[in-house]
């Protein structure tokens, strides 16, 4: 695995690497055409990324009068990404080439009651295996990004528990000298809707991922909102309940939405007619789908519970569109009812349910880090928030 060189390109060489990597493969005339380059400038300027490996032919083109025209793609020589998501039940991979094809992928999964230790050993395993499965002519990794259950920024890098910053750093430093980029899950699950999933085309909407946890990731034209310590989106910590007879506690909104607190609500309300009570929030919903009434209605509470929560996220943020992810919150069975109370509570915004399923949180982290790296190599200002440079 080679280590990243510092490169020294041209402007015109700059312009046709940046414009493949965000188009795609192009044939050398309408890259000038797009570029606005003479023929003699663009030739010297895929020479020069050929040279380097950034640039390689994919094939011939053959136009309407019969002529044919070389097709130009990123080259292998500019080497790879990786994106890696780290869960609390499992860690997750996906290495991708600099134009966002995909090389590789790989999870493996996290012991239960890991310890730091035990969580940074997947992590190696996992950053370990993966290139083994890149194709050769892919030497360079660029660099890492890694999305942990975390709140992520410089003052908090010390956290030592299980899934944090400090176990991803011990695990990787060890193995890579390449920068490292941190980011929180949810908001790198925001990112990859934003350019792979339910928000693709859509410069501002909010990921609502209810799980286990909740967590709001914001997308506002086109950038992530991080807030002034990386913690923006922590709706868990909105106060709750308020009434006059309860105080609220830290995190309580996000206990009562978690899918622990929704099993036990619906363990309590059991009918003892309809036999043994769901033991998980997946034995909940596919007794729903198959047609039990207390699971269904139990869903549907739920789903309300989530559509008051996205009706504060609507009116404080407007965001357009909601994205629902997480093991709940994108059951389908929910979305309609969660659109209805919020709309109810609000105005009209568009729910839609996670199209990335389990991978999308890595696939963001991976775009955070191509980004990074193709800054980099352009030489342009695309640092996200917390970067751990290379040793």
């Amino acid at each position: 695995m080679a280590t990243p060189e510092i490169l020294n390109l041209t402007e015109s060489a700059r312009a046709v690497l940046r414009l493949l990597a965000s188009q795609g493969p192009v044939t050398r005339p309408k890259l000038g055409s797009m570029l606005d380059l003479s023929k003699p400038t663009m030739s010297a300027a895929v020479s020069e990324l050929s040279a380097l490996g950034l640039v390689a032919s994919r094939g011939t083109e053959r136009g309407a009068i019969g002529r044919t025209a070389t097709i130009y793609g990123v080259g292998p020589g500019a080497g790879y990404v990786i994106g890696i998501d780290v869960g609390a039940a499992q860690v997750r991979a996906v290495a991708y080439s600099m134009d966002a094809q995909p090389l590789a992928s790989v999870e493996e999964s996290v012991p239960d009651q890991a310890t730091t230790e035990d969580v940074g050993a997947v992590i190696l395993s996992v950053a370990k295996s993966i290139p083994g499965k890149v194709e050769k002519s892919f030497r360079i990794l660029r660099s890492i990004a890694v999305a942990v259950p975390r709140i992520v920024s410089y003052s908090r890098l010390d956290n030592s528990t299980g899934n944090g910053p400090e176990a991803v750093l011990r695990a990787l430093r060890g193995y890579t000298d390449v920068p490292i980029i941190l980011e929180n899950n949810v908001n790198c699950a925001a990112i990859g809707e934003m350019h792979f999933g339910a928000a693709h085309g859509r410069r501002t909407f909010a990921f609502l991922q209810v799980g286990v946890r909740v967590g709001l990731g914001l997308i506002s034209e086109g950038r992530l909102f991080r807030g002034a310590g990386g913690a923006a989106g922590e709706v868990g910590r909105i106060p709750f309940p308020w009434s006059d007879s309860e105080v609220p506690y830290c995190e309580g909104l996000e206990h009562y939405l978690g899918s622990r607190a929704l099993v036990e609500r619906s363990r309590l309300a059991w009918p003892e007619q309809e036999g043994t009570a769901p033991s998980s929030a997946k034995e909940l919903f596919a007794l729903a789908a198959s047609g039990s009434q207390p699971a269904m209605q139990a869903v549907l509470r739920h789903a309300a519970d989530i559509g008051r929560l996205a009706a504060g996220c609507i009116g404080l943020f407007d965001p357009g569109l909601i994205v629902l992810g997480g093991g709940v919150g994108r059951n389908t069975l929910m979305t309609g009812e969660v659109e209805r109370v919020a709309s109810e509570l609000t105005w009209p915004t568009t729910i839609a349910v996670s199209a990335l399923q389990d991978v999308g949180t890595a696939l963001g982290a991976m775009k955070l880090a191509l980004d990074y790296s193709l800054g980099l190599i352009l030489r342009e200002d695309r640092h996200p928030a917390v970067v751990l440079p290379p040793l």
